[in-house]
């Protein structure tokens, strides 16, 4: 398991906390652990209490949404370099979606509640990891509507058509 100091130097090269002030870093160290996956494990599970989020080092998670009679649908791949999870940060804590472990994974994971009392006492440590979320909530929300929309998309398509079709049949007799 990483010591501290190297779970510094580990957070001060993650893409995500680039150019983090060393006295913020310092206090998300207090909340880091180094975590591994196998295949196959789950990191989080939607509707369950979302406590904790990662840096991922090396390996695959799948974002996954479960539809009720079919197989969970991926909504994206997070790898090396990203950022998993983020319901951790708005109330009530819970997981948004599945998120499950397709190669071995190497994180850092944060403890959420460890994370948010110390964004709580420190107003500039809340900023910096709130302003770097918003745009992680931003793209997995995008990219859920663009997979449910190209998964329920194309069965709306000829319905629709077929409305416009029979709209401007009725103005043609009427006209």
């Amino acid at each position: 398991m990483a010591q501290p100091h190297d779970l510094g130097t580990i957070i001060d090269a993650h893409p995500f906390f680039k150019g983090i002030d060393a006295e913020l870093r310092a206090l998300l160290v207090g909340c880091a652990a180094n975590e591994r996956f196998e295949p196959g494990d789950r990191l989080s599970r939607e509707g369950r209490p979302a406590d904790k989020f990662y840096l991922v080092r090396a390996g695959h998670v799948a974002v996954e949404a479960a539809l009720p009679g079919r197989q969970p649908i991926i909504l994206e791949t997070v790898g090396e370099n990203e950022v998993l999870g983020w319901s951790w940060v708005v109330e009530p804590f819970l997981a948004t979606f599945d998120a499950r472990a397709v190669t071995p994974v190497r994180a850092v994971s944060f403890d959420g509640t460890c994370l948010r009392a110390k964004m709580a006492n420190d107003p500039a440590l809340g900023y910096e990891v709130l302003k770097r979320f918003v745009p992680v909530i931003t793209h997995r929300l995008a990219t859920a509507r663009l997979q449910l929309l190209d998964l329920y998309g194309p069965a709306t398509a000829p319905e629709l058509e077929e409305k416009v079709k029979k709209v401007k049949k009725a103005k043609r007799k009427a006209g």
